[in-house]
Protein backbone atom coordinates (compact mmCIF):
# COMPACT_ATOMS: atom_id res chain seq x y z
CA UNK A 1 0.00 0.00 0.00
CA UNK A 2 1.18 3.45 -1.00
CA UNK A 3 2.44 5.67 1.97
CA UNK A 4 -0.44 7.29 4.32
CA UNK A 5 1.18 10.33 3.57
CA UNK A 6 0.79 9.90 -0.26
CA UNK A 7 -2.15 8.29 0.02
CA UNK A 8 -3.92 10.72 1.59
CA UNK A 9 -2.72 14.31 0.03
CA UNK A 10 -3.69 12.65 -3.37
CA UNK A 11 -7.30 11.95 -2.04
CA UNK A 12 -7.20 15.37 -0.58
CA UNK A 13 -6.21 16.70 -3.89
CA UNK A 14 -8.80 14.64 -5.70
CA UNK A 15 -6.21 13.12 -8.05
CA UNK A 16 -6.95 10.42 -10.38
CA UNK A 17 -4.14 8.23 -9.58
CA UNK A 18 -3.31 3.92 -10.52
CA UNK A 19 -1.85 1.83 -8.08
CA UNK A 20 -0.09 -0.58 -9.83
CA UNK A 21 1.52 -3.82 -7.94
CA UNK A 22 4.41 -5.71 -9.07
CA UNK A 23 6.82 -7.82 -7.94
CA UNK A 24 9.64 -7.08 -5.40
CA UNK A 25 12.30 -4.86 -7.65
CA UNK A 26 14.56 -2.62 -6.26
CA UNK A 27 16.23 -0.46 -9.44
CA UNK A 28 14.24 2.39 -10.95
CA UNK A 29 14.66 0.32 -14.37
CA UNK A 30 13.52 -2.69 -12.62
CA UNK A 31 10.29 -1.63 -11.36
CA UNK A 32 9.60 -0.16 -15.41
CA UNK A 33 9.98 -3.87 -16.30
CA UNK A 34 8.28 -5.77 -13.20
CA UNK A 35 4.86 -3.09 -14.02
CA UNK A 36 5.39 -2.82 -17.81
CA UNK A 37 5.84 0.35 -17.57
CA UNK A 38 7.99 2.50 -20.12
CA UNK A 39 11.77 3.65 -19.06
CA UNK A 40 10.83 7.11 -20.15
CA UNK A 41 7.64 7.23 -17.83
CA UNK A 42 9.02 5.70 -14.68
CA UNK A 43 10.24 8.45 -12.30
CA UNK A 44 13.57 7.78 -10.18
CA UNK A 45 14.16 9.85 -7.21
CA UNK A 46 17.39 11.02 -6.19
CA UNK A 47 18.07 12.68 -3.13
CA UNK A 48 20.87 15.03 -3.61
CA UNK A 49 22.63 17.09 -1.20
CA UNK A 50 23.35 20.48 -2.38
CA UNK A 51 25.36 23.25 -0.36
CA UNK A 52 24.02 20.79 2.49
CA UNK A 53 20.21 20.96 1.77
CA UNK A 54 18.53 18.42 0.51
CA UNK A 55 16.42 17.95 -2.78
CA UNK A 56 14.91 15.86 -4.80
CA UNK A 57 16.07 15.01 -8.34
CA UNK A 58 13.93 13.54 -10.50
CA UNK A 59 14.79 11.74 -13.57
CA UNK A 60 13.52 8.80 -16.42
CA UNK A 61 14.37 5.66 -15.09
CA UNK A 62 17.02 4.42 -17.68
CA UNK A 63 19.06 7.97 -16.80
CA UNK A 64 21.62 9.11 -13.71
CA UNK A 65 21.58 12.18 -12.24
CA UNK A 66 23.54 14.83 -13.95
CA UNK A 67 24.92 16.67 -11.14
CA UNK A 68 26.67 19.16 -12.40
CA UNK A 69 23.98 20.54 -14.41
CA UNK A 70 21.84 20.23 -11.23
CA UNK A 71 24.75 22.29 -9.32
CA UNK A 72 24.70 24.77 -12.00
CA UNK A 73 20.66 25.14 -12.44
CA UNK A 74 20.50 25.46 -8.89
CA UNK A 75 23.29 27.95 -8.47
CA UNK A 76 24.99 25.71 -5.86
CA UNK A 77 28.19 25.33 -4.68
CA UNK A 78 28.45 21.84 -4.16
CA UNK A 79 26.39 18.69 -5.28
CA UNK A 80 26.92 15.36 -4.33
CA UNK A 81 24.31 12.29 -3.79
CA UNK A 82 23.04 11.90 -0.72
CA UNK A 83 24.33 9.00 2.00
CA UNK A 84 20.98 6.89 2.90
CA UNK A 85 21.60 8.04 6.20
CA UNK A 86 21.41 11.66 5.35
CA UNK A 87 17.45 11.29 4.27
CA UNK A 88 16.37 8.11 5.82
CA UNK A 89 14.89 10.24 8.70
CA UNK A 90 12.68 12.21 6.68
CA UNK A 91 11.13 9.34 5.12
CA UNK A 92 9.75 7.39 7.85
CA UNK A 93 6.56 5.60 5.89
CA UNK A 94 9.02 4.48 2.82
CA UNK A 95 11.75 1.66 2.15
CA UNK A 96 14.63 2.43 1.56
CA UNK A 97 15.11 3.80 -2.09
CA UNK A 98 11.73 3.77 -2.86
CA UNK A 99 10.48 7.02 -2.04
CA UNK A 100 8.40 9.23 -3.98
CA UNK A 101 8.87 12.47 -5.47
CA UNK A 102 6.53 14.72 -3.59
CA UNK A 103 9.12 16.55 -2.33
CA UNK A 104 6.88 19.48 -0.92
CA UNK A 105 5.47 16.30 1.63
CA UNK A 106 9.21 16.22 2.90
CA UNK A 107 9.91 19.29 2.96
CA UNK A 108 12.20 19.14 -0.13
CA UNK A 109 12.31 20.82 -3.60
CA UNK A 110 11.77 19.22 -6.14
CA UNK A 111 14.07 19.41 -9.89
CA UNK A 112 12.45 17.57 -12.47
CA UNK A 113 14.52 16.25 -15.78
CA UNK A 114 12.22 17.83 -18.95
CA UNK A 115 11.83 14.37 -20.66
CA UNK A 116 9.43 13.29 -17.89
CA UNK A 117 7.31 16.19 -17.84
CA UNK A 118 7.00 15.73 -21.84
CA UNK A 119 4.74 12.95 -21.50
CA UNK A 120 1.60 12.78 -20.59
CA UNK A 121 1.35 10.05 -17.28
CA UNK A 122 4.36 9.64 -14.71
CA UNK A 123 5.07 6.84 -12.55
CA UNK A 124 6.79 5.95 -9.27
CA UNK A 125 7.69 4.64 -6.37
CA UNK A 126 4.88 4.39 -3.91
CA UNK A 127 7.22 3.94 -0.99
CA UNK A 128 7.76 -0.07 -1.48
CA UNK A 129 9.42 -1.72 -3.50
CA UNK A 130 6.53 -3.88 -4.89
CA UNK A 131 3.88 -0.68 -5.84
CA UNK A 132 4.22 2.23 -7.92
CA UNK A 133 1.50 5.17 -8.59
CA UNK A 134 0.52 6.05 -11.92
CA UNK A 135 -1.04 9.72 -13.00
CA UNK A 136 -1.25 12.63 -14.76
CA UNK A 137 2.00 14.71 -15.29
CA UNK A 138 0.08 17.28 -15.47
CA UNK A 139 -1.33 16.52 -11.64
CA UNK A 140 2.41 15.99 -10.41
CA UNK A 141 3.73 19.55 -11.75
CA UNK A 142 0.42 21.25 -10.29
CA UNK A 143 0.53 19.49 -6.93
CA UNK A 144 4.92 19.82 -6.22
CA UNK A 145 5.74 22.83 -8.34
CA UNK A 146 8.91 21.14 -9.42
CA UNK A 147 11.74 23.14 -11.25
CA UNK A 148 12.83 21.74 -14.72
CA UNK A 149 16.38 21.12 -15.19
CA UNK A 150 18.12 19.19 -18.11
CA UNK A 151 19.91 16.81 -16.00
Amino acid sequence: MPTTLLKDFLSQNRVAHQVIQHPVAFTATSVAGAAHIPGKEMAKTVVVNLDGRLVLAVVPANRKVDLERLRQAAGAVRAELADEREFIADFPECEPGAMPPFGNLYGMPVFVEPHLAADKEIAFNAGTHTELIRMSYQDFERLTHPKLVDM
